[in-house]
């Protein structure tokens, strides 16, 4: 019996070094974040913003002044990542959802119409798990080569418009409210505005003043619901 017990033990901990050493899905740093976010207190009153470090970086309770928006975002994030951990979104069924996805899917090679589609399960699944949220889906920024940083996301610069068209339609057809954020970063050619960047990727203070500013008539209205 004892030689019994000791041999499945290190069988179970063998199983344990295996799904320890074996390749995960995601980064590191994605399991992390995305473990707080199913611990943290979530409520009805939440305005939350979802997606990946660009969203990450944004201090929006602060930027808003507003207590019951909550940051959901993790660098390097993916649709498909949100997707998998949607759940930890919805589980307060917040009042209002702000997602901007799918740049860190160019490197993987997808198309606009694949992007567009992950992005269409992702409404699908906030639709069926808090049908109540308030969606609003955001285009995604422009980008710039300029600075020769993240060159699997800024050369591929021209596509992002015609992501975007297809975020534009995924969210006509699922009826919830579409952002154009793209024309007012962008310059014209197409590419993000030397005033917003310093990587060609993420935004600088300056660029998240002006994303707050784009917002806050959306933030205005859902606050006051609050009140009524």
């Amino acid at each position: 019996m004892k030689r019994w017990f000791l041999t499945s033990a290190f069988i179970l901990a063998g199983f344990h070094l295996l799904a320890q050493s074996s390749p995960s899905k995601y980064s590191t740093y994605y399991y992390q974040r995305a473990s707080l976010f199913e611990v943290l207190p979530a409520t009805t009153q939440d305005i939350v913003f979802v997606g990946n470090s660009i969203t990450d970086g944004g201090e929006w309770s602060e930027l808003f002044q507003n207590p019951h928006i909550k940051n959901r975002g993790i660098s390097g994030d993916t649709t498909s990542g949100v997707l998998d951990r949607l759940n930890s979104i919805t589980q307060g069924q917040p009042a209002a959802l702000f997602l901007m996805i799918g740049i860190n899917n160019i490197p993987q090679g997808e198309t606009a119409d694949t992007i567009a589609r992950g992005v269409q399960r992702i409404l699908q699944g906030i639709r069926k798990q808090s049908p109540r949220t308030r969606v609003f889906v955001q285009s995604l920024l422009p980008v710039t080569p300029r600075y020769n940083k993240f060159q699997e996301h800024t050369r591929r610069w021209q596509m992002i418009p015609q992501i975007n068209e297809a975020l534009r339609q995924v969210a006509e057809n699922e009826k919830v409210t579409y952002i154009d954020l793209f024309s007012h970063f962008a310059d014209e050619q197409g590419q993000m505005k030397a005033a917003y960047t310093n990587d060609g990727l993420h935004l600088l203070g300056s660029g998240y003043l002006l994303w707050k500013e784009i917002l806050t008539p959306y933030i205005t209205s859902i606050m006051q619901n609050y009140e009524n």
